[in-house]
């Protein structure tokens, strides 16, 4: 969306947004220059508004790569939301390993986190200032707010739809929410501004909250494949419903694998498609015009120029490149030498790193299969998915080669028809043969030809969890599947799993991460969840 609009968004962290959790947690908004109706004089500033909303899964501060940051006391690119989420997702598993020692970032993948943990405790923090950014945004764009301003009619048509997107976002992060942490503080815009502590909500209850709110904004939002590139639509609406459908026994004790294969079902007659692209041109630099976004349905959109952070992207760009790996071959200016993967996800792939798999994307010069050690880079195969190059090598728009303009691809349609495989599978209806197709398309671009090709005999759970991981990877699905399929905490192994080299499981409780200790310290609402 920041390469369609030129979102103008610094004037929007304003004092009100001080009315959850934030200050609970000491993270205090750190421009209060603008308060309620003031904000609002300028027509053009509910537009702003909606993109400040956008940009905080994106970005961290008002400036870029840094200063004047949305939260004070914390370093912007590391309390970056997208950053953040991908440590969650992906280093607690298979799928990736850090060398670093930043703190206690090597908790993560030993699945030895407390409820000290800052990376867990700064994500808590990221979601909670989004759902207050969106209350506010929702309590300025009311009705009587906007009569009382004189809002025209045609502004006002536009606000109602802003409104049903920032719903959506918010429903994004409680999702987020509910999915790590399970039983949290509940604020709407219902809610007081002004610090007050918030009741906890219990997980099955806040499903019922999101999927309520979905299903109100379904009718309301822009039409699938109607709105403005990065922006949400309906199509994301059906995604969202149907990820929190494919993992609701999970966070309700109920299944809801028929309204997995009636959401896909939506999604995939919407128009989306799998383009003729190579696997890896879907995670280049012009991966919104080289044809890839044809299969996206909700990207976070970045930009070198106009959306730099050292979190999000950039983090995704660098971080993976080291070793004798050219930097230049991925359009920066030099590797972090940080993250690498697992030989359990290597050896997903048939020929490993010489699979005929497209997707087997490992660099393995002078890198080691096996993690004797988690520092050194080179112990692990390095991963190439993320680039800061178009189709044709060239890089991105910043000179500098610090700031990349490959988008994140949220939602795609390959998840989409993997969801409808496996809750066909689960029982959810559907067709085996259908299902068999959706993830042949999938292979077929994979491997180039029909080599890979699968029969409805091959389809199995296992097979499910295993493509999910070879299509998806790295791109923030690996807890949650693990987690649905009972894969993530008391039953999977893999290296340093449990801060042991050859792996070990470890307690199911970790399969919920910790409410942070700083919150239930102030908020007396609050009780830990079990195990911490």
């Amino acid at each position: 969306m920041m390469r369609t609009l030129k979102f103008v968004f610094a004037a929007f962290t304003i004092v009100l947004f001080m009315q959850s959790c934030e200050s609970d947690l000491d993270l205090q908004p750190e421009d209060g220059r603008l308060t309620g109706d003031a904000a609002f004089e300028n027509p053009e500033a509910y537009k702003q508004f909606l993109a400040k909303l956008y940009a905080g899964i994106s970005l961290s501060g008002q400036d870029g790569p840094a200063g004047n940051p949305d939260l004070a006391g914390l370093d912007e690119g590391f309390s970056n939301y997208l950053r953040l989420y991908w440590k969650m997702q992906e280093l607690t598993t298979d799928e990736a390993i850090i060398g670093w020692n930043d703190g206690t970032i090597k908790d993560l993948h030993a699945q030895t986190w407390t409820s000290g943990n800052e990376f867990i405790r700064t994500m808590y923090s990221r979601i909670f200032y989004q759902v207050a950014l969106t209350n506010e945004f929702l309590r300025q764009t009311t009705n009587d707010k906007l009569d009382a301003r004189g809002v025209d009619a045609e502004l006002r048509a536009d606000i109602q739809e802003f409104r049903a997107e920032a719903r959506f976002m918010r429903a994004l992060s409680y999702w987020h929410a509910m999915d790590l942490f399970a039983n949290v503080p509940f604020v709407t815009e219902q809610d007081p501004i002004g610090a007050f502590l918030p009741e906890q909500i219990q997980r099955a209850d806040l499903f019922d909250y999101i999927e309520s709110e979905l299903l109100d904004i379904e009718g309301a939002i822009v039409g699938a494949r109607q709105n403005e590139y990065g922006r949400a639509d309906q199509a994301a609406v059906w995604m969202l419903l149907a990820k929190i459908y494919l993992n609701s026994e999970v966070y309700t004790g109920t299944p809801r694998y028929t309204d997995v294969i009636t959401y896909t079902n939506n999604i995939i007659g919407a128009g989306y498609s799998i383009p003729g692209n190579e696997y890896y041109q879907l995670f280049l630099a012009d991966n919104n015009t080289n044809g890839a976004q044809e299969e996206v349905i909700f990207p976070i959109t970045f930009d070198g120029l106009n959306t730099q952070s050292f979190g999000g992207m950039t983090f995704l760009v660098h971080a993976p490149v080291g070793g004798s790996m050219n930097p230049a071959d991925f359009g920066i200016n030099g590797g972090w030498f940080g993250i690498r993967t697992t030989p359990t996800f290597v050896e997903q792939f048939p020929g490993e790193e010489n699979s005929a798999d497209g997707r087997a994307l490992f660099y393995t010069d002078g890198q080691e299969k096996d993690i004797l050690d988690t520092s050194p880079f080179n112990n692990g195969f390095a991963v190439e998915k993320f680039r800061n190059v178009d189709v044709n090598g060239v890089a991105g728009s910043d000179s500098t080669g610090d700031h990349p303009d490959t988008d994140f691809p949220m939602f795609r349609l390959a998840d989409a028809y993997l969801m409808y495989a496996e809750a066909a599978l689960r029982g959810g209806g559907g067709s085996m043969s259908t299902a068999t197709g959706y993830i042949n398309q999938l292979r077929e671009r994979a491997y180039g030809d029909t080599s890979g090709n699968i029969s409805e005999g091959d389809l199995s759970l296992d097979f499910i969890l295993d493509e999910r991981s070879r299509e998806l990877f790295w791109e923030a699905h690996r807890r949650t599947d693990l987690i649905r399929f009972g894969q993530f905490s008391d039953q999977g192994i893999w290296q340093w799993k449990g801060n042991v080299q050859q792996g070990v499981t470890t307690e199911a409780f970790r399969d919920i991460m910790p409410l942070p200790a700083s919150d239930l310290g102030v908020n007396t609402n609050l009780q830990q969840n079990e195990g911490y």
